[in-house]
């Protein structure tokens, strides 16, 4: 098992720029109120916990953050469900898009037509996503072997470093038992979240391919109902 791809780190830098412009702040803050709605106490809600970590993570205000939660409770704010999306991209990647949305009208032709212009296409439900499996993916903020062998001992599945961090994965139901413990150890997490971590990677040498790889994740990414896009290529 491989760390991030480069396209998922291309995402992470390009959502700490659209926090300046507070599409993040919209996009987490839709997570948050769906994580809400299995009870508005982070401490008894591990899936809302995570949802603030995120948020913390990009500086989004405690006031945004309190409204998130407090949409759950509103009768009559919008409902918003969460949709994920099969597709193939440039080269024959698969990709996993993951939407939080008030309405699947408008998000489905967004996501199709972001696909079709830049080289993907929508594909079936289930013809993509069999070739990924649901882990807990915790990134850590250290390296050494001394960590990787805390880590491991925490209970993940495995653990790899790169680029002056340690990306940790984890059975999904482990994820927020490993995160707890790696706290408690002091180790610093940058982000611990539920991901669709693809069992076989496909290696893009090709430079224009990459390059239209770069175009379609970036297009799916500026769609303000996309919460998070998964891929296969490395």
């Amino acid at each position: 098992m491989s760390g991030h791809s480069k396209w998922s780190k291309i995402k992470r830098q390009k959502g700490a720029n659209d926090a300046k412009r507070g599409a993040v702040f919209t996009r987490i803050g839709n997570q948050i109120a769906i994580a809400a709605r299995g009870g508005a106490d982070p401490d008894m809600n591990p899936s809302l916990a995570m949802a603030i970590e995120k948020a913390r993570a990009v500086n989004m205000p405690n006031a945004n953050i309190d409204r998130a939660v407090a949409r759950a409770a509103d009768k009559n704010a919008a409902v918003l469900e969460e949709i994920t999306y099969e597709g193939y991209g440039p080269g024959g990647i698969g990709l996993i898009i993951e939407a939080a949305t008030d309405n699947r009208n408008r998000t489905f032709p967004e996501v199709r037509t972001a696909l079709i212009k830049n080289g993907g296409r929508i594909a079936d439900a289930g013809s993509v996503m069999f070739q990924f499996t649901r882990k807990g993916v915790i990134v850590v903020n250290t390296t050494g072997e001394d960590a990787l062998l805390e880590i491991l001992d925490a209970g993940a599945e495995d653990a790899i470093e790169e680029d002056g961090m340690i990306t940790v994965y984890t059975d999904q139901k482990d994820l927020m038992k490993v995160r707890a413990s790696l706290l408690e150890a002091g180790l610093k997490i940058e982000e611990a979240e539920l991901q669709y971590v693809p069992n076989t990677e496909i290696e893009i040498v090709d430079e224009e391919i990459s390059a239209k790889i770069e175009k379609v994740m970036d297009a799916l990414d500026d769609l303000d109902d996309v919460v998070n896009v998964h891929t296969n290529a490395k």
